[in-house]
């Protein structure tokens, strides 16, 4: 401890104060314009460090039932996500989910820094009451210590922190933009050589050059929690195959001969409804899959490489799935799929083209982990 510093514990420096709920909480929850705002977790998670607006209002006679704070005010969830720090910058009503520091006897940003640091989380984190679901008390929250230097040198701490932070935000801000402009160099490099076509490059529909088969109604009733892997538009994500959340079949169920829905190693796959609707991507995976319906999987002629049908569909998405918008669930037809317009060129110059895609994706995915570990 530094010659003129002391401890204090939170109790020292603040009154501390335990929200409260009006219940049942959904009989006074009001649109009026003038109810007082009900503060929650998740008012202050898209706040940040500060607490301006609420999502939702309580009636004036709730408040009796509540706790009122007021801009100045510090307030703690004190259960689950325990001990984070917000500041008030309106007045509002907390439930029994939060803590109150009234009146902090310290310089109000330092306090937050204090707050939101390791020394003040770890005594806390021993502190917290209960195996599964640990929460603060007001009397656990007064013991917790926190340095107490004199205001001159708080205000000085507080200026080299913000400081540091405002650069570390700077940084994180400019790596971002260093992984968007990496990815966007990579799309309008594909974007530009389907616009900048060399000669012998004809315009052909897919499904001149290539199969399409989409998936069988599998019965979701009798799914299994083990045989044949069955594959559903969940798992079709971004270039690759996710293999979790898999359900499975018994082939005795069905009469059906169900080969043709098989998919193996390497095929290129896309989802034709839901949420993912459009989304394609290889399986990675050696074991043998089982469409489901509305997954469809390309079989390629000889005269179109399968790498160049993905790098084509992934930067032409909207403009060739043409996919409603406004729709709560886009879908696509086989037909549609196979009516793609492609812009082919001969095998050769297609293979040529999807090395140089290959090994610019290699280095962009190199930048962006770069980018994303900065």
């Amino acid at each position: 401890m530094k010659k003129g510093w002391q401890t204090k514990t939170l109790g020292e420096i603040c009154d501390i104060e335990r929200g409260g709920s009006p219940r049942p909480i959904q009989d006074f929850i009001t649109t009026d314009p003038n109810g007082i705002n009900w503060i929650k977790i998740g008012d202050a998670t898209a706040s940040g460090k500060y607490i301006y607006k609420t999502e939702e209002k309580i009636k004036p006679e709730g408040v009796k039932r509540s706790r009122m704070v007021y801009e100045g005010d510090f307030i703690l969830s004190n259960s689950m996500s325990f001990g984070r720090p917000y500041i008030m910058k309106t007045t509002g009503c907390i439930h029994d989910g939060w803590l109150v520091l009234h009146q902090p006897k310290v310089d109000p940003d330092y306090l937050y820094h204090a707050l939101s640091s390791d020394l003040v989380f770890d005594q806390f984190d021993r502190l917290a009451a209960g195996s599964t679901v640990r929460n603060l008390n007001i009397g656990l929250a007064k013991s917790v210590e926190i340095p107490y230097p004199p205001l001159a040198e708080q205000q000085r701490i507080v200026g080299l922190l913000d400081e540091a932070f405002e650069g570390l935000a700077t940084a994180k801000a400019n790596a971002e933009k260093n992984l968007q402009n990496a990815r966007a160099l990579f799309e309008s490099h594909l974007q530009s050589i389907f616009s900048q076509r060399g000669p012998g490059w004809v315009d052909t529909k897919l499904g001149e050059v290539c199969g399409f088969q989409n998936g069988f109604a599998f019965k979701s009733n009798i799914f299994k929690e083990s045989g044949e892997p069955i594959l559903r538009i969940s798992n079709i994500q971004d270039g690759q195959f996710d293999a979790r959340r898999l359900v499975f079949f018994d082939p005795k169920d069905y009469r059906e001969n169900l080969d043709r829905y098989k998919v193996v190693k390497d095929d290129l796959l896309i989802a034709m409804s839901g949420g993912t609707t459009g989304k394609i991507g290889f399986n990675t995976e050696d074991t043998v899959f089982y469409l489901n319906q509305r997954v469809g999987k390309f079989e390629p002629s000889k005269k179109l490489d399968k790498r160049y049908l993905y790098y084509f569909l992934s930067t032409k998405v909207e403009e060739n799935l043409k996919i409603s918008a406004g729709s709560a669930q886009p879908n696509l037809s086989t037909e549609q799929i196979k009516s793609f317009i492609l812009p082919l060129p001969a095998i050769e110059e297609q293979l040529r083209i999807v090395c140089a895609w290959d090994s610019l994706q290699t280095e962009t995915q190199r930048l962006a982990r770069l980018y994303e570990r900065k």
